[in-house]
């Protein structure tokens, strides 16, 4: 129940982090680095996120 929990909260970051993004996108000029900020931490997050999928599907929680 912890591991399900955890992957929905980091989906929920990584949507954050997307309309942060595009937030930045749109009202920032040229030189602001606010959406590269953005974009690693979204990086990082769909690595995580993609991690505790194989770690749930391996030990077994998340498959059928």
């Amino acid at each position: 129940m912890l591991l399900k929990t955890l992957i929905a909260v980091v989906f929920l970051a990584m949507v954050t982090s997307l309309a942060a993004g595009v937030g930045f996108l749109l009202h920032d000029d040229s030189r602001s680095r606010r959406l590269l900020v953005s974009l690693k931490i979204r990086v990082g997050l769909a690595a995580l996120l993609i991690a505790l999928l194989f770690y749930g599907f391996y030990i077994g929680n998340l498959g059928a």
